[in-house]
């Protein structure tokens, strides 16, 4: 029991804990234009002027809308250069998706005048050198590559770190109007829009509503296309939780199925006394059910005590830590959720106690006057 509620609450934990950090940068399905750009920056502007902004009113169950710009660029330090997507928002964008993973500092103000603040990852601040309210220099190359880039100097007002290292060794998050301005881009002119839904597991077909509802100059995709590879993978847990599964009760049914078969053994002779007594074999095996009844319960009560009390301890204090670069967390997350407990609980009993009505059969066997004087 210990095995099963710790693999079911760690797996269904990293794969909903991996999406949460997937759509907190992308959204959960993304618009842009139809274009051969394979990158993550943005080159064609989509006007901001369509029928599904500022509210996607065609479609339900779509929670947010936000439009977002991307631009690469070279931060530059005295020391130190790195190549990163400036990712630029606007006031309607929700912080609220990643203000788990500020872990310094606040998200930038742009809700009002143009400024240079920006929220940047722990591991660039790492390899550059920089910490909370140091400046920076980013250069920003134009089409013309004989032209000098564009400069901007960008403030640290926040540092985050998700964990996820795709987004942390290159996203620095600001305000959309400076791309704007670089990529003279009018201010209604942005890169592409990212929508969020109400429930995950109906991305697929808001996608394709999404892709109905906008016109055909526009193209959709929802974040388990973009990013197949780690989707792809974490559907692999459900087969190892249900590995785990099988394995763990087929281990429970054979040590029951010994026990009972001890117990069996056991009272070889009360069994003809009871049935010598006048007790038929039904009878007779409902009392070896029922003790082995109370050692299932037994076994489930301490397993469920340790079991959710090492996921307690794991949740609060992240006791486990995982390779972010393998498994994109830095701690083993934990899901707990009562109704799979209860399922694991009521599964495991049933099939104990079924498998267990063959081992009583024998007792059906068992000769009163051999029982008696068995030794």
């Amino acid at each position: 029991m210990i095995m099963m509620i710790v693999s079911v609450a760690t797996g269904i934990g990293l794969q909903q804990k991996i999406r949460q950090k997937v759509s907190a940068f992308n959204g959960h399905i993304i618009i842009t234009n139809y274009d051969d750009n394979q990158s993550q920056v943005s080159v064609t502007p989509i006007s901001t002027h369509q029928e599904f902004y500022p509210k996607f009113t065609s479609v339900t169950g779509i929670s947010h809308i936000q439009a977002v710009a991307s631009k690469a660029g070279i931060i530059r330090t005295a020391n130190a250069f790195e190549g990163i997507i400036f990712k630029g928002v606007g006031k309607e964008y929700q912080w609220s998706n990643i203000k788990e993973y500020i872990i310094e500092g606040r998200a930038p103000n742009v809700a009002q005048g143009l400024n240079g603040e920006v929220l940047i990852s722990q591991f660039l601040a790492n390899r550059l050198n920089l910490k909370l309210g140091d400046k920076f220099n980013t250069f920003f190359m134009k089409d013309d590559h004989n032209q000098l880039p564009n400069l901007r100097v960008f403030k640290i007002v926040g540092i985050y770190n998700s964990g996820f290292q795709d987004f942390d060794s290159a996203y620095v998050l600001g305000d959309i109007r400076h791309i704007q301005r670089i990529n003279k881009w009018s201010p209604t002119d942005v890169g592409a829009f990212e929508v969020f839904v109400d429930d995950f597991n109906t991305i697929q077909s808001k996608g394709e509503e999404v892709y109905n509802q906008t016109s055909s100059t526009l193209d959709t995709q929802t974040i388990v296309e973009k990013y197949a590879y780690i989707f792809e993978w974490l559907h692999l847990f459900d087969f190892n939780i249900i590995v785990i599964l099988v394995v763990m009760i087929v281990v429970a049914t054979i040590n029951m199925v010994v026990a009972l078969l001890v117990l069996i053994l056991e009272r070889t002779q009360m069994i003809g006394i009871l049935k010598a007594l006048g007790a038929n074999n039904w009878t007779v095996r409902k009392i070896f059910l029922y003790n082995a009844f109370y050692l299932i319960v037994r076994g489930l009560f301490w397993g469920n005590a340790i079991g959710i009390g090492l996921l307690l301890l794991q949740k609060q204090f992240g006791i486990i830590q995982l390779n972010p670069e393998n498994y994109y967390v830095n701690e083993a997350p934990v899901y707990l959720n009562w109704m799979y407990i209860v399922a694991l609980n009521i599964g495991t009993m049933l099939v104990c106690l079924l498998v267990l009505l063959i081992p009583s059969y024998i007792i059906t066997k068992i000769s009163p006057v051999k029982a008696i004087r068995f030794d």
